[in-house]
Formats: C-alpha cells, sequence, structure tokens
C-alpha cells in the first residue's frame, strides 16, 4: 500500500506536523514497503540534513516533491520522536515561519477555541501512540522511552505552527492548522495526498 523510508542514524529537523487512520492510500510509517531511494535525498535537501530516522512521504507536491512526511514514534537511536508530522516543504515552512514571526502563534491561540485545540492534542496523540503500538508489535519492544504530548510534542495550548499546518495537510482534523493555512492562503490545489487528495 505505502512507502516507507528506512533511514540511518542522523539528527531531526525543524517542527513540523496525522493523517486520520481513515486515510486509506496514504503512505503510512509501519507499512512493510519502501519507498524510492530517491525520497532520502530529497528530503534530506529539504532538511539542510539526513532525517534521523525512518518515515513516510504522505504529501508531495504536484511535481513529486516531498511536502510533508510522516516519522516513526523513535529516531534510529531509540530517541522518542513527538513530531508525527513533519512540514519538509520550503516555500510553505518560509510562510508558515513568516506567520509566526508576526505573531501567529499567539493569533492562532486566541482565534482557535481552548477545547478544540485540546481535543487535537488528544487526538494526535492517540494516532501516535496506535503507530508506536504498531512500531512495538513490528520490533518486539519499544526502541526507547515512549513519545508523549500532542502537536509539536505539546500537551496544550498552540506552540509550533509547523506542525499543525503539516498535520492538517496529511489529512488530519486540526483547526490550527486550517486556521493557519487559511492566514497563509495555502493552495492545496499544488499538493497530491493528505487533505490535498479530498
Amino acid at each position: 500500500m505505502a512507502a516507507v523510508t528506512r533511514r540511518p542514524n542522523s539528527a531531526p529537523a525543524d517542527d513540523a506536523g496525522v493523517s486520520p487512520p481513515d486515510d486509506v492510500g496514504v503512505p503510512r510509517v509501519g507499512d512493510p514497503a519502501v519507498s524510492p531511494p530517491d525520497d532520502v535525498g530529497a528530503v534530506a535537501r529539504l532538511l539542510g540534513r539526513p532525517p534521523a530516522g525512518s518515515f513516510a512521504v504522505v504529501v508531495r507536491r504536484v511535481d513529486g516533491t516531498p511536502a510533508v512526511i510522516e516519522n516513526e514514534p523513535w529516531l534510529d537511536d531509540g530517541t522518542p520522536m513527538p513530531t508525527r508530522y513533519w512540514l519538509v516543504d520550503r516555500a510553505v515552512r518560509a510562510a508558515v515561519s513568516r506567520l509566526e514571526s508576526s505573531g501567529g502563534v499567539r493569533r492562532a491561540a486566541a482565534a482557535v477555541p481552548a477545547d478544540a485545540v485540546a481535543d487535537a492534542h488528544a487526538r494526535y496523540a492517540s494516532g501516535r501512540g496506535d503507530l508506536a503500538d504498531a512500531v512495538v508489535r513490528r520490533a518486539g519492544r519499544a526502541p526507547g522511552p515512549v513519545p508523549a504530548g500532542g502537536v509539536g510534542g505539546t500537551r496544550q495550548g498552540v506552540k509550533c505552527l509547523h506542525a499543525h499546518v503539516a498535520w492538517y495537510l496529511a489529512g488530519g482534523d486540526d483547526p490550527v492548522g486550517a486556521w493557519a493555512a487559511s492566514e497563509i492562503d495555502l493552495d492545496r490545489s499544488a499538493f497530491t495526498g493528505g487533505r490535498a487528495a479530498r
């Protein structure tokens, strides 16, 4: 069904963003297939360094360039990876960074009801927990401490718009990601997979 890219040891990038379990046809971390080797190089170029663990490209630009990756819950060295969905698209990352630098996190926290944000964090954490359980079943053990927290590794409030936009693009029902995407006039027709496929 999907492509998973296995990476040798390296280090994580800046923060980014969960496709819901019913996203049939969207690549998922933990699938047994191996993604095209070009994905590792493309993601490394977008991050500016090699990825630190296994991932699947879940959203691409229409030209095939990776835009959002889904990380396994642990990096190759067993370090917990709290950010399940990571925004690797340079243009969207830059637009979200500009939004954050102009007070976007504070504005998002004011615009999106706190109970909706808390619900999003709980759903994100639950989805990553399900993925962690699948990794443990496959490997026979947890490679390290189990990652905790919601979107961007936090349990409450708004921390990182990159993480929210990544989850939103990947198909997650993230009200903060939807707000941020609207603020930057994100054109979903430029992407395939995740929410763009709907």
